[in-house]
């Protein structure tokens, strides 16, 4: 017997009578069933539980568990990497070779679940999925495949569709849209053998300083549930092609940052998070609940809260993620998080101390990016100073995992990966989101939708001839897309409308020397249409020194107005005198007042997808008409945030002043030059046509603290074109225990409607939505009165009250 193998051995022994003092629960057999040299097998000869495909999840994961050593334990708790067998290094190189002693090693010690989010041509990626899966499920004792992971934020990141931008997502307030494209992206990436993708974000966008804010579905609890729901469900939902029968997901979804990573103190990437135990279930945790009990990941978020490191934080994960909710999946740390807790957080000055803190109080695994904190764990258990129930808990969650993704039955690539990457389909479907994502801000005198007998149309700005996708996008993927400019083009072929080009000014700088040409093309035009906004960068440019963004991970900003000359140019071009059109191309809200003030008309475009230009142009002709919704709020200026629409009672005081245009200062007191209204609230978007509303019930206006109710009323296109309307209900507590919201979103339905046609709309609310975090600690639907209003956070259509006894 070789020394490794005696070595091997002993740490069986040794691990296995741990387990049966420490972990009974599991009713793990008092006699081995399988042999130390064959762990795979039965001294029966009987096929190992965990083979079984038709054994239940739970008892396949507790039959595995006792088979494993302390090392390929821990092993499964840290992330690998495709590119320590592979050389992904250039996306452009195809051969299809590889590492073995990379391999032995990686898998070795990091063999849980192994990152392959590289862009590369498909072919080679299969071949490295297919090296690693078979050696772990060939060569391996145990055969225990790997969840391969990509981003997927909107789009994998290997050259799959590019979406809009998920705060350009839940502009759609569509979640069955969403739904259905989540399922694309899921289409496109299992079958190149993915099986773990790093999305939804679950963040709140309240504060807009924060690079990230692109990322999330909004700034309200409600909105951001739902359309996380709806990316979980699109994305997981099926079976991978011969995966066991008690498989439930074809995909593992991850929703993250958990929690509360979205408002760090100063708008800073990583920065602190200050709030208290009623803010962070009231706001913060409402999404995840909603959305992710039945994830198949979880990830945790850089920051701290109330001044305890979210990756460590026993409370959030184990009391309340684990405990409370009962969440028994995979649950990972962010890249090089760990490490963290001694470079960043000051909890830990040592590499044993930072692995033990965020496993013992997190129940969670190391993801790569770090020093790889995690391989101290078998020392530790060694000396006594880790309990190895904690590595069982988290082993045993990854495991289950795996098994209800049916990957110990399948875990490679498909044959035919072809056939559901790029199609017309999803194209189609893009096509779709993309039009609905865009929000129709003003429009003054029906500017738009402009006329295609129009002679000439001057497009102006940094934003016209550039495809602006957000971040977490493969490298030179706006190769893919369409530019407004090329967008416009396509859409006017077959009129004789003049295109006049000139971008103006760069969007970062200030140099003003294009904005004569740019006037020039506007007294030339009919109309001008002037795009500026912020921008992003893909992956790869987005982290290389000497690159500037103004929007994505790690870039804060200190203003929200538009950077450089970009203002000046749009008061340049109204100074013409032609109508002028607007359009903001955002990963945030842009803080510019006087565009709100003086445009014809406005149009915000999130980053979009790979067909945004050419929705863009669609829109603005009339050959689609708006129907997208703020899910954020606009501020007037940097100084005026928060401006979250859902804040406390008592928490937005207006006594107004104003810098007039002519540079009059007229003083207020909130706020002496400015005001904290918003320039446009969250759910804001107006349409082509107009809706009227009319009959607001209650079925039951009177219900118990459990029951759930429901708003009914009717909608009418009372215009000459066909629209879609997204119907919102909104509930204010009258009086409670505790301050609670002037107003939050508790419904809302989007319904297509025909000129002159009406529906009645039936929206269901759960009881949950009135339900307060008391003064005793725990969530209670106290009695009393609820306004219910139908309209947008600042509008009341027709609105009734609730009583609740």
């Amino acid at each position: 017997m070789s020394s490794s193998t005696l070595r091997a051995l002993v740490a069986l022994v040794a691990c296995y009578a741990a387990i049966v003092l420490a972990r009974s629960h599991l009713e793990v057999r008092g006699d081995l069933h399988f042999p130390l040299s064959a762990r795979g097998t039965n001294k029966d000869g009987s096929v190992p539980l965990y083979k079984n495909p038709r054994a239940d999840i739970e008892e396949r994961v507790n039959d595995l568990l006792q088979r494993m050593t302390l090392d390929e334990k821990v092993a499964q708790l840290i992330q690998g990497d495709m590119n320590g067998w592979m050389d992904f290094n250039d996306p452009l190189d195809d051969t299809k070779t590889f590492n073995q002693t990379g391999l032995e090693e990686m898998m070795s010690q990091k063999a849980g679940s192994i990152w392959g989010g590289y862009l590369t041509p498909w072919a080679k990626f299969v071949f490295g999925v297919k090296v690693g899966q078979r050696y772990l499920m060939e060569n391996t004792t145990l055969g225990i495949p790997a969840l391969i992971q990509s981003e997927g934020l909107h789009g994998f990141t290997n050259n799959g569709t590019i979406w809009p931008s998920p705060i350009g997502l839940a502009a759609s307030f569509n979640p069955d849209l969403l739904k259905q494209a989540a399922a694309t992206i899921a289409d496109e990436a299992e079958g190149l053998g993915i099986s773990h993708v790093f999305a939804p974000v679950l963040d709140l966008s309240r504060e807009l300083r924060w690079g990230r804010v692109e990322e999330n579905f909004g700034e309200d609890p409600f909105l951001t549930g739902e359309m996380g729901l709806a990316y979980v469900s699109g994305l997981q939902s099926g079976r991978r092609r011969n995966a066991s029968s008690s498989a439930i997901a074809r995909m593992a979804a991850t929703c993250k940052h958990f929690a509360a990573f979205g408002s760090p103190q100063g708008g800073l990437n990583i920065a602190q998070v200050t709030g208290g135990e009623r803010e962070l279930r009231s706001a913060y945790l409402k999404p995840f609940n909603r959305a992710c009990v039945e994830s198949l990941s979880i990830m945790t978020a850089y920051s701290s809260y109330d001044g305890i490191p979210a990756i460590a934080n026993k409370h959030l994960l184990t009391d309340i993620l684990r405990n409370e909710w009962g969440y028994k999946y995979w649950v990972t740390s962010d890249a090089g998080s760990v490490d963290l807790l001694i470079t960043t957080h000051g909890t830990c000055d040592t590499r044993e101390c930072a692995a033990k803190a965020a496993l013992e109080n997190g129940i969670s695994g190391e993801m790569g990016g770090g020093t790889y904190t995690y391989l101290t764990l078998p020392d530790q258990v060694r000396a006594g100073t880790v309990d190895v129930k904690f590595i069982d808990e988290t082993v045993e969650a990854m495991l289950r995992t795996k098994f209800s993704l049916g990957l110990f039955e399948n875990p490679y690539p498909y044959d035919d990966y072809l056939s559901t990457l790029r199609t017309q389909e999803t194209r189609d479907l893009l096509h779709t989101m993309e039009r609905e994502a865009i929000v129709l801000l003003e429009n003054r005198q029906n500017t738009l939708p402009l006329s295609k007998s129009i002679e000439s149309l001057a497009l102006i700005g940094p934003q016209v001839d550039r495809v602006s996708f957000g971040d977490y996008v493969f490298f030179n993927a706006s190769n893919n897309g369409i530019s407004p400019l090329a967008g416009f083009t396509q859409h006017l072929a077959n009129t004789s409308i003049r295109i006049t080009y000139a971008e103006g000014s760069a969007l970062w700088s200030d140099d003003p020397s294009g904005i004569p040409a740019a006037v020039a093309a506007a007294k030339a035009s009919d109309v001008a249409i002037v795009m500026v906004g912020t921008w992003s960068l893909d992956q790869t440019l987005l982290w290389t020194p000497g690159t500037n963004a103004t929007t994505g991970e790690h870039v804060d900003l200190s203003d929200l107005g538009l950077v450089g000359a970009q203002l000046q140019l749009v008061q340049a071009v109204k100074a013409v005198g032609k109508p002028t059109v607007v359009v903001l191309v955002s990963g945030k809200p842009v803080a510019e007042p006087w565009i709100q003030e003086h445009a014809d008309a406005v149009v915000q475009q999130f980053y979009p997808g790979e067909l945004g230009g050419l929705a863009l142009a669609e829109v603005i002709f009339g050959d689609v008409n708006p129907s997208g919704k703020l899910p954020v709020s606009f501020p007037r200026s940097v100084g005026t945030t928060p401006v979250f629409y859902n804040y406390l009672k008592g928490s937005r005081p207006v006594d107004a002043g104003q810098i007039l245009d002519d540079g009059t200062l007229v003083f207020g007191h909130q706020y002496v030059l400015d005001s904290p209204v918003p320039l446009w609230s969250f759910g804001h978007g107006l349409s082509y046509t107009t809706f009227n509303y009319t009959d607001l019930a209650l079925p039951k206006s009177t219900i118990g603290t459990n029951e759930d109710f429901t708003v009914s009323v009717t909608v009418h296109n009372t215009g000459e074109r066909d629209g879609k309307e997204v119907v919102q209900v909104y509930v204010t507590d009258l009086v409670s225990s505790v301050v609670t919201p002037n107003q939050q979103l508790v419904g809302f339905q989007k319904v297509d409607l025909a000129a002159g046609s009406s529906k009645r709309v039936d929206i269901r609310v759960n009881a949950t939505e009135l339900a307060v975090w008391t003064l005793n600690n725990k969530w209670a639907v106290e009695p009393g009165q609820f306004a219910v209003k139908v309209g947008t956070s600042d509008q009341t259509f027709l609105n009734t009250t609730l009583v609740v006894r």
